[in-house]
């Protein structure tokens, strides 16, 4: 719905021109042809805010599907396909109306560093009640802030450890949190310090939560808020539940059934039979800067998805079934992808009963945004040096690392 025309203006600037403001199809189209746009991008697929008609009167040279639809678009008017090695194969291109062009990674690009920059560094408060465990879990109760300069020089701090970094605040007492918690308070005040109740965000700025602002405040997270178990291993899937077939919820009460006191957390609304009692925690839908946030709360840990939370899953046929094992090969993680329904589980119950598996920070390639621009540049390069030759789109799979 928005592009930049070619041309520069004098401060090297492109203006931007969006074409929500312009309701017809026919003159859109008419506006990306006039401004002589080389490449087309779909982003909208078959989803909500979807203008196809103004790809469908091919207003410029080449067009090309990109990262909204998880599929293919099956018209003769889309000539790529934006994709990757392990999300589409070769043998599984007859799926595609569109040659398929591979980036150098994994397609598919979180921005949440650049979203929610509060989130890359995680502040356990000591005296908040956790597991029973000796050591001081970050996935109990932790604080987010963007400038924790304050909260350490406040409290007494003991360490500061690699990649999602972690530090230790020691306050004198935590009562005032626990309260604040178990009251449903939008805030409190310890040491000095105004500590903001994480789940209360939407209600203080809605920018906030849709991840449009970075809060300034000093945000708590803990299970507590969600009723989740401060000791043992929290499984989450945060899918629409409508994608749960029963072997899907067999294979996880089974994983249950096998990992001592762990539980699995899901969105509200599903209802299981088989699984330990209380064994299944329910959410309710949170807005993106919480639900970001919250993941943190969920065990085992392993590749750096700002919460951290390992991943496992097993890929099908179709783009959309076949997205995280792409995530998990370019993070260079392919032990957890599974083969089976029974590989599956063997890994989920490895993940929760052998805490020295999948150790060391991740993330990298899913999350630097500037690399990943970089490398969509050289495929829309390579596109447009085909065109310019004169020949027809074909498979593009060069830049390929797996």
């Amino acid at each position: 719905r928005q592009y930049q025309v070619p041309s520069e203006d004098q401060c090297g600037c492109r203006p931007l021109i969006d074409l929500s403001q312009v309701p017809c199809n026919g003159k859109a189209a008419d506006r990306i042809h006039a401004d002589g746009i080389h490449i087309l991008i779909n982003m909208n697929g078959y989803t909500k805010g979807a203008r196809n008609e103004i790809f469908a009167l091919r207003p410029a040279p080449l067009q090309v599907m990109w990262l909204g639809y998880p599929g293919t678009s099956g018209a003769p008017f889309m000539d790529y396909l934006l994709t990757d090695k392990q999300t589409s194969p070769l043998e599984l291109s007859s799926q595609y109306s569109e040659k398929l062009v591979y980036m150098p990674d994994s397609f598919f690009i979180g921005d949440h560093m650049q979203m929610f920059p509060h989130l890359t560094e995680r502040i356990i408060m000591a005296g908040v009640k956790k597991s029973s465990s000796d050591d001081l879990s970050d996935t109990v109760a932790v604080i987010n802030t963007l400038d924790k300069t304050d909260l350490l020089e406040k409290t007494s701090n003991n360490q500061e450890v690699v990649e999602v970094k972690v530090a230790v605040a020691e306050l004198p007492t935590t009562m005032a949190i626990d309260s604040m918690i178990q009251n449903g308070q939008v805030q409190t005040s310890v040491n000095g310090l105004t500590i903001q109740n994480g789940v209360t965000t939407n209600l203080l700025s809605a920018k906030t939560a849709t991840g449009e602002e970075v809060p300034e405040s000093i945000l708590i997270t803990s299970r507590q808020q969600y009723g989740l178990p401060l000791d043992g291993i929290v499984f989450c899937n945060f899918n629409q539940l409508y994608k749960i077939d029963p072997p899907t919820l067999k294979m996880w009460v089974a994983i249950l059934n096998a990992v001592p006191h762990s539980v699995l957390w899901l969105l509200r609304g599903c209802s299981a039979n088989g699984p330990p009692s209380g064994a299944i925690i329910f959410s309710n839908v949170a807005a993106k800067e919480e639900h970001t946030r919250r993941s943190a709360m969920v065990t085992p840990r392993g590749w750096m998805c700002c919460g951290g939370d390992a991943m496992v899953t097993l890929p099908g046929e179709t783009l959309a079934s076949r997205v995280a094992s792409s995530q998990l090969m370019a993070l260079g993680c392919p032990e957890l992808i599974a083969k089976d329904r029974k590989e599956f589980e063997n890994i989920a119950i490895k993940l929760g009963t052998d805490k020295d598996f999948l150790e060391g920070p991740y993330g990298e390639p899913v999350f630097n945004v500037k690399t990943y621009a970089s490398n969509l540049e050289r495929t829309f390069k390579l596109m447009w040096n085909k065109y310019a030759a004169g020949e027809k789109p074909d498979h593009i799979t060069e830049l390929a690392h797996y």
